[in-house]
């Protein structure tokens, strides 16, 4: 009968089990962080305005700045992005183009965290968009949460100064047209993205 000889079995190192343990602790906080990594662009982020978006399609190139004009398309619902489409930009037939100075407070802190080709997910508190009461017949009140389904199609960096002396020009125009004074507009860009009749919605002083 073949003898069996024993093996011995050296003994682990208290050090080197304290290792182990510490290589596999770094390994799931790695596996962790790259899953945090992998879902932050649906995780949804508050804005100093108050405001909330989510990065549903990241787009590409420089972020939107103050100096800019964007051409975008939206949709918007009251409260949730499942409650019916109340305005849907795509049925003027033409982007929606604004800069920053032009729309609701909320929707201005987040434009400037938009790209081109982008897509996004906004809400709007109440306190950051109307300010006091609507026009009759506007479908939302100043204590609704507005949300907005953005594509941003395009940015056009450092237009916004020539955007707003145009506008400006064409207020004046308007003005003398119908034999005004001519003052200065100080609110020539207060169409929001929430509307320019139906929706009644200007953009609220800062």
């Amino acid at each position: 009968m073949a003898e069996v000889t024993a093996v011995p079995i050296r003994p682990v190192r208290k050090g080197t089990l304290v290792k182990l343990w510490a290589g596999l602790l770094i390994l799931c906080l790695a596996a962790a962080a790259l899953a945090w990594v992998g879902t932050r662009g649906q995780q949804v982020q508050t804005l100093p305005s108050g405001a909330r978006y989510r990065v549903l399609a990241q787009g590409h190139g420089p972020a939107m700045t103050a100096a800019d004009v964007a051409a975008l398309h939206y949709k918007l619902h009251v409260n949730s992005e499942r409650a019916p489409v109340i305005q849907d930009s795509e049925e003027s037939g033409q982007p929606f183009v604004t800069s920053v100075q032009e729309v609701f407070p909320g929707f201005a802190d987040a434009l400037v965290h938009m790209r081109a080709g982008g897509q996004y997910l906004l809400w709007l508190p109440p306190g950051t968009h109307v300010a006091g009461t609507p026009p009759p017949g506007a479908p939302f009140t100043p204590n609704d949460t507005l949300v907005f389904e953005i594509e941003m199609l395009q940015i056009a960096p450092g237009m916004a100064a020539q955007r707003q002396m145009q506008m400006m020009q064409q207020m004046m125009q308007q003005q003398q047209q119908q034999g005004g004074a001519g003052a200065p507009p100080g609110n020539s860009s207060e169409a929001a993205p929430a509307g320019n009749g139906s929706a009644g919605a200007g953009r609220p002083g800062r």
